[in-house]
């Protein structure tokens, strides 16, 4: 049995929670570009669920930008998909089946066009969301008049230019465009690039202001893991438990958050799914949540990965089984990410609950996150995270970050590579792998000279951009740390870190 509208009723399993009949009569409010597990984990996620509770009452038709892939399960399950929670909240196990019933149609834009233009001057039709990768944000010069635009800012220019022709310009037609790409300032980039193609299609000055002055583009930052699929073995076994086949089943996190900048009393009315969904926040700027995310959970990624690996663990489930990693992410949140990052718009409350959140989503038993994959653009990944934070922190302190010191020494460590037809492996780890890294060159070479090569790296501007040995105690903290791990181990080191905390 699949799962579709006619099967709902034969579907028993109290552990799946169903949507009621009335759901499929609701109108269409949204027209969201993409398909993709993210959109359909997150904001499809909290449509499905302001539906249940009778607040948004609306429902999504997707536009299906490229031919890659079908619609047929879509069209075989009447739209309707399984969202498998699974995780840790607030120390709890979560495992929760939600069948999600937001979509009411799948169009493809090579073929269904004319679909498309009929829903973009629905006057109920006032939201518009998107993901379609960070490729999809991008300039282009091509004439819209022709065909099906073939960019993303192409399609929605078409739509717009359709919307103001049938609403003949009336201002309080506009969409709210809600872009979900994951580069900072998605909806400025994306209105910047429509407004770029309006010109160069020499359209009317008139609808130009309308597209600036109806129509809200909203920022937003999007914060949830779904991997999506389930593997081969968990889904026979997960389907077989339900009852029902699901090929559009997807899993995700119990952790979301999609902040949206926004001050505008009309688009805070509109978003109403947001009143029964606290992971969604419409606020005046966002940035504070780029900081919670960039240093609080990216930061903290960065900061473990390599004493991860040099312990020995391939997983991040695995590594925070071990008390002693733990207690470093833990303390390292605690004690100088979370004091470095407070400012007028960031509170010891919302750092404290952020970081919670963390560690229940770094204990995830459902997800195997590898550090390897972490690892990955490994340098590039501490400038953008940590040096900011150093930055904070020695704004406010005269000595070193001491759980910052030992993660940028492991970092350092696991950069002291050996060249093998020119890749660089790491060699002081169980499972040695080649360090995709763009900096690996460099720090081979460096780790190469043989004497003051912690000095050098620390100084090295052609790395860093900026000489970290000038941080009062940091160079000394990270060498320390360094030949303790050498000497000691990783474990060791850890422990001792721990036994400090507790006598200071």
């Amino acid at each position: 049995m699949i799962l579709n509208r006619q099967n709902l009723p034969e579907i028993t399993n109290i552990e799946v929670l169903k949507p009621v009949d009335s759901v499929f009569d609701l109108p269409e409010k949204i027209i969201q570009f993409g398909t993709g597990v993210l959109l359909r984990g997150l904001p499809d996620f909290y449509i499905d669920k302001a539906n249940r509770e009778g607040v948004f009452n609306g429902r999504i038709v997707i536009v299906k930008s490229t031919d890659q892939g079908d619609t047929v399960a879509f069209e075989q399950q009447d739209n309707l998909y399984t969202t498998c929670v699974r995780g840790i909240e607030n120390k709890e196990t979560v495992n929760q089946q939600i069948v999600n019933a937001s979509i009411s149609r799948v169009l493809t834009a090579t073929k269904d066009w004319d679909q498309i233009i009929e829903a973009a001057i629905n006057p109920a039709i006032k939201i518009i969301i998107s993901n379609t990768t960070e490729a999809g944000i991008t300039s282009s010069s091509e004439d819209i008049s022709v065909g099906v635009p073939s960019s993303f800012p192409g399609k929605l220019l078409a739509i717009l230019f359709a919307r103001f022709q049938e609403c003949k310009g009336d201002p309080d037609a506009g969409f709210i465009i809600l872009p979900t790409e994951l580069i900072s300032n998605n909806a400025d980039q994306l209105k910047e690039y429509v407004l770029q193609l309006a010109a160069i299609n020499h359209m009317n000055q008139l609808f130009i202001r309308w597209i600036k002055t109806a129509n809200s583009f909203c920022n937003t930052l999007v914060d949830r893991i779904v991997p999506g699929k389930l593997a081969s073995e968990d889904y026979k076994e997960t389907t077989s438990k339900l009852g029902y086949d699901d090929e559009l089943m997807i899993m995700v996190e119990p952790f979301s958050l999609w902040a949206i900048e926004s001050s505008d009393p009309q688009v805070i009315q509109e978003l109403s799914f947001a009143q029964v969904n606290n992971g969604v926040a419409i606020v005046p700027d966002i940035q504070k949540f780029k900081e919670l995310k960039l240093r609080l959970l990216n930061g903290t990624h960065t900061l473990s990965c390599a004493i991860a690996l040099l312990m020995g663990f391939d997983t991040v489930k695995k590594a925070m089984e071990n008390d002693d990693f733990l207690a470093y992410v833990s303390d390292l949140m605690e004690t100088e990410i979370g004091p470095s990052i407070l400012d007028e718009t960031i509170t010891n409350e919302d750092v404290q609950v952020f970081s919670k959140s963390v560690i229940d989503r770094f204990r995830n038993p459902f997800l195997d996150h590898q550090w390897k994959a972490i690892s990955l653009n490994y340098t590039s990944k501490i400038k953008l995270r940590i040096l900011g934070l150093l930055n904070k922190w020695y704004q406010l302190h005269q000595y070193a970050p001491e759980h910052i010191a030992l993660g940028f020494a492991a970092y350092v460590i696991l950069m002291d590579t050996k060249e093998i037809n020119g890749a660089f492996q790491t060699q002081h780890i169980a499972s040695n792998f080649n360090i995709q890294d763009e900096y690996a060159s460099a720090l081979y070479q460096q780790w190469a000279k043989g004497s003051h090569q912690i000095s050098d790296i620390l100084k090295s501007t052609a790395v860093w951009e900026q000489d970290l040995s000038a941080f009062p105690g940091f160079y000394n903290a990270v060498a320390n740390y360094i030949q303790q791990i050498s000497s000691i181990g990783i474990e060791a080191v850890l422990k001792k870190q721990e036994q400090l905390k507790y006598e200071n």
